[in-house]
C-alpha cells in the first residue's frame, strides 16, 4: 500500500497497521480511501455510531496495490458484504470496470470521486470533445459497472448507516409513519425530487391503522399519527407498515413534542428490528432531548439522520443501485449487425491516412470511413471551381448543399461555411461566391481547396442528433449522442457509452437523453425509426472498437427521422499508433471475442458454431438447461438451483470477456438456432491459473461434443498465456474423468468427499 498512505486496519484481527489511534468495531463494509486525512475522519465518525468495518484501507499513492486488487479481494472475502470507495483518479481503468463488473451485482459497490470539475487542459476541436467532460466519464463508467455513486461525502456517512447494517432496500416504495405533518411532507418532498416512490398502502393496512389511530389521521402514506403520540402508537403504526407487501422500508420521523417521549419511542422502534429484514430508517428532530434516543437506535442497528431528507438520499442511493443493475443486466433483443465491406479493409484505408501528428480527415474520407461500417450518409463531391460546382450540381439534381472544403476548418457554420438547399444553377453560383467570400474574410489563415456538394435531405419531424467519439485519458474511446446540431454545445443533453454497445445499452444512452419523448414522437409527431437509430449507434461502437487510431470522431448532424437515419457531416480526427498496443487496449471494456468463432463438425458430420456466449444469448442458454437432465445439471455445477431465472442467467450470459469466457456450440435448424453444449473458462484476476467447465445437454452426449470443447478452450487459455488450467468433476462422472484423463490432466482422487481435482499445466 502508499507510499502517502494511512495504512490499514483489520477489526477482525485487531489489527491496526495505521496512523489511526481509533480501532473500530468488526463489521462487513470495507473502505478504501486515496486520502488518509478522510480515513481518520471516518473511523471517528464510524466509532460513535457504532459502525463496523471488515478492512479500513488507505491506499494513497497505489504505486503496488491499487483499486481494482483490493475489489478483487474483497469481493472473495465471506466478511465483506459491501465495499466503499473514496476515490481522486484511477490509473488502469480496464482493470478498474473488470473487477468492479465482477462483484457489483453480489456486493454492493459505492463510490464518491471527488474532482468533478477540473479545468480543460485545451479546447477540444470537435463537437463530442467539447461537450464530454472528465467527470461525465467517471459517472457512465460507474454506471456502465453496476457501481453506485454519491457527490458529497455526507451521502457517504448517510449510505454507511444503511449498508453497515445490512439492510439494503429491495425496491423503492417507502413508507413514512410522522407525528408532525410538516416532516412528513418534507420527506416525500426529497422522495419525489429523486424519483422515488411513496408507497401505497393497501386496505387491510388502512383498516387496521383505523383501528389503533385517532379518527383524523392522515389516511394516506405518510401515516401522521398526530403530534400526541406515544411510543405505543408508533410502534404499531410502524408494525403494520413493515407487513404491508407494499412497502420495501420505513422511514420513521420523531419531532420532540410535549406527550412524545423520545428515548421510549427509540426504545420500541428498536424492537421491531428483528422482526423485519426491511430497512428502518429513523429521523429524530432535536438535539439534547432526542439525544439519548438516537444512542438507543444506533445500538439497535437503526440507521439514524438527522433530517428527512438525509435518511431520503440515502434511501434512494441504494435504490438507484438496484435500480442501475436492472436496467445494466436487461437482456438486449438479437439485433444482428452485417457489414457489407471488409472491415480489415476499411481499416486500412484509414491506417494509410495516418501520420504522427493528428490529422483531420476531409468529410469525404470520414464518410467513407462510416459507409464502410453500413452507416447511411450523404455523399460530398468536391468542386475546385464555380464552374465544376455547376457540372456537379447539375449532376446530382437540385436542391443541393454547397460547404466549404479546408483542411484547417473544423466548424464550417462557424465561419459562415454552409449553405443549403439552393434550388436552381443561379442560386447554387452565387452561394459559391458568397461561402469563398465569407469564409476568406473570418478565417483568412485558412487554406480553402474548393466547395462539396451533395443532395439536400430533409426530414419531415426530422431531429439533428450528434454522435460522436473521443479519447479519454484515463478510459480511452468513448462515445457520445446527444442533440446535435450548431447549439450542440449549449444544450449539452447528451450521454456517455462505453464500446461495444448492445441494443439495451443503445437504448439506454437513448432514453437518458432529455429529448428521449422526441424521439418517440411528441404530441402527435411520428417517432424517429428507433431501430434505425440504435443500429447506427451500435455499428458506430465498431468503428470505436476497431480503430485505435480516431483521437475524435463527429456525425453532426445525424438527421433521425420516421424516414430513416442518415450522416450529413462528419469529420474525424485521427493519429498513427506509434507504440506497440495490444489489440483492444484503447477500450476500456474487451469486445466481443470474434477471434474464437469457428464453424466445425462433429464426428457424426452435424455442422456446430463454436463462439463466445452474448447476453443476447440469454432466452438459449435457458433453454438449453431445461434439455439437460437433474443428473447433468448437478455434474455440472454440483447443486440444483434455480436456473428459468433471470438473475441466474445474468451470472452465465453476461460476461466480461478481458478474464471469463463462454464457448457455446450453437446449432442451426429449419431455421431454428440451438444450444447443445457449452465450455466455461473463468481466469483469476492475474491471469495464471484459470478454472474450466463444460456441459453438453443430453441427447448430444457421447458425441464428442465435450472433446472438442475441452480442446477449444484449451486452445483458448493458451492464447491467453494462462499457464494452468483448473477442473473439478465427481467420481460419479467416468466420462469426465476418461475425457481429462485421455488429454493429459492430472487426476486427484484424495479429497475423499467425491469431488475428483483436475489440472494440466500448460507450456
Amino acid at each position: 500500500l502508499g507510499p502517502n498512505c494511512l495504512g490499514i486496519v483489520v477489526p477482525g484481527l485487531k489489527l491496526n497497521a495505521s496512523f489511526a489511534s481509533i480501532m473500530p468495531k468488526e463489521g462487513n463494509v470495507a473502505f478504501i480511501s486515496q486520502s488518509g486525512a478522510l480515513c481518520t475522519s471516518v473511523l471517528d465518525w464510524a466509532k460513535e455510531e457504532k459502525i463496523g468495518f471488515s478492512y479500513f484501507v488507505s491506499i494513497g499513492n497505489a504505486i503496488d496495490v491499487d483499486f481494482a486488487d483490493l475489489i478483487d479481494y474483497f469481493g472473495e472475502d465471506e466478511k465483506t458484504k459491501f465495499i466503499i470507495l473514496y476515490i481522486e483518479s484511477i490509473s488502469n481503468a480496464r482493470r478498474f470496470i473488470t473487477a468492479t463488473r465482477s462483484f457489483a451485482r453480489t456486493k454492493p459497490i459505492l463510490v464518491y470521486k471527488a474532482g468533478r470539475f477540473p479545468q480543460s487542459a485545451a479546447v477540444a476541436a470537435s463537437h463530442t470533445g467539447a461537450i464530454i467532460s472528465e467527470d461525465a466519464v467517471y459517472d457512465s463508467a460507474f454506471r456502465r459497472t453496476g457501481v453506485v455513486r454519491v457527490f458529497n461525502i455526507a451521502e457517504v456517512f448517510d449510505c454507511v448507516e444503511l449498508v453497515g447494517r445490512n439492510r439494503i432496500p429491495k425496491g423503492s416504495k417507502l413508507g413514512i409513519v410522522t407525528n408532525a405533518g410538516g416532516p412528513g411532507v418534507m420527506a416525500v418532498d426529497a422522495l419525489m425530487d429523486q424519483d422515488g416512490v411513496l408507497a401505497e398502502l393497501s386496505s387491510d393496512s388502512i383498516g387496521r391503522l383505523d383501528n389503533c389511530l385517532p379518527p383524523i389521521w392522515s389516511r394516506r402514506n405518510p401515516v401522521d399519527i398526530l403530534g400526541d403520540a406515544r411510543a405505543k402508537r408508533f410502534k404499531q403504526a410502524s408494525k403494520i407498515l413493515l407487513e404491508d407487501d407494499g412497502v420495501d422500508a420505513l422511514l420513521v420521523i420523531l419531532t420532540p413534542q410535549g406527550m412524545t417521549n423520545p428515548t421510549r419511542v427509540a426504545r420500541v422502534i428498536g424492537e421491531l428490528v428483528t422482526e423485519t429484514r426491511k430497512p428502518i430508517l429513523a429521523a429524530w428532530f432535536g438535539r439534547e432531548s432526542v439525544r439519548d434516543g438516537i444512542k438507543i437506535l444506533v445500538d439497535s442497528g437503526i440507521a439514524s439522520y438527522n433530517t428527512p431528507e438525509q435518511a431520503v438520499r440515502a434511501f434512494m442511493t441504494l435504490v438507484n443501485y438496484n435500480r442501475n443493475l436492472e436496467n445494466l443486466y436487461e437482456t438486449p433483443r438479437d439485433f444482428r449487425i452485417e457489414f457489407n465491406a471488409d472491415r480489415e479493409s476499411v481499416k486500412s484505408g484509414l491506417v494509410s491516412l495516418c501520420t504522427d501528428k493528428d490529422v483531420l480527415l476531409s468529410e469525404k474520407d470520414t464518410k467513407n470511413l462510416l459507409s464502410g461500417y453500413g452507416i447511411q450518409i450523404t455523399n460530398p463531391i468536391f468542386a475546385p471551381d464555380e464552374d465544376k460546382a455547376a457540372e456537379v450540381a447539375a449532376m446530382i439534381g437540385y436542391p443541393v448543399v454547397l460547404k466549404i472544403d479546408s483542411p484547417d476548418i473544423t466548424h464550417k457554420t462557424d465561419v459562415g461555411g454552409i449553405i443549403l438547399n439552393l434550388a436552381n444553377e443561379m442560386e447554387m453560383r452565387s452561394a459559391f461566391r458568397q461561402i469563398i467570400r465569407t469564409v476568406v474574410e473570418n478565417k483568412p489563415e485558412a487554406s480553402i481547396r474548393g466547395v462539396t456538394l451533395q443532395k439536400m435531405v430533409s426530414f419531415r419531424n426530422g431531429i439533428e442528433l450528434i454522435l460522436g467519439l473521443k479519447k479519454d485519458a484515463v478510459f480511452g474511446t468513448v462515445i457520445m449522442i446527444g442533440i446535435g446540431g450548431v447549439t450542440a454545445e449549449i444544450w449539452k443533453d447528451s450521454s456517455i457509452g462505453f464500446p461495444p454497445l448492445n441494443e439495451r445499452l443503445a437504448r439506454r444512452m437513448l432514453e437518458s437523453l432529455r429529448i428521449w419523448p422526441l424521439l418517440e414522437g411528441y404530441r402527435g409527431s411520428p417517432p424517429v425509426d428507433m431501430d434505425g437509430l440504435i443500429e447506427t449507434i451500435i455499428r458506430f461502437s465498431y468503428i470505436a472498437s476497431d480503430n485505435p487510431e480516431i483521437e475524435e470522431l463527429d456525425v453532426n448532424p445525424l438527421l433521425c427521422g420516421q424516414e430513416g437515419v442518415i450522416a450529413l457531416d462528419a469529420r474525424a480526427v485521427i493519429r498513427r499508433i506509434t507504440t506497440q498496443i495490444k489489440p483492444y487496449e484503447h477500450l476500456a471494456l474487451r469486445p466481443y471475442p470474434e477471434e474464437f468463432v469457428e464453424v466445425i463438425h462433429l464426428e457424426d458430420g452435424t455442422k456446430i458454431l463454436l463462439r463466445p456466449i452474448r447476453p443476447e444469448d440469454e432466452p438459449m442458454w435457458m433453454e438449453m438447461l431445461g434439455n439437460c437432465s437433474k443428473e447433468s445439471i448437478y455434474s455440472r455445477f454440483r447443486f440444483f438451483f434455480n436456473w428459468e431465472t433471470h438473475n441466474a442467467a445474468v451470472r452465465f450470459c453476461y460476461i466480461d470477456y478481458d478474464r471469463e469466457i463462454a464457448i457455446v456450440a450453437e446449432q442451426e435448424e429449419a431455421g431454428k438456432r440451438e444450444l447443445l453444449g457449452v465450455g466455461r473458462l473463468v481466469a483469476d484476476p492475474n491471469l495464471k491459473t484459470v478454472e474450466y467447465a463444460v456441459l453438453v445437454i443430453d441427447k448430444c452426449q457421447n458425441k464428442g461434443l465435450g472433446g472438442i470443447l475441452t480442446d477449444y478452450c484449451e486452445k483458448i487459455t493458451r492464447k491467453w498465456g494462462i499457464t494452468r488450467i483448473v477442473a473439478e468433476t465427481t467420481t460419479g462422472n467416468p466420462r469426465m474423468i476418461y475425457l481429462f484423463k485421455n488429454r493429459g490432466y492430472n487426476i486427484d482422487f484424495s479429497r475423499g468427499d467425491g469431488v475428483v481435482n483436475v489440472w494440466k499445466d500448460l507450456k
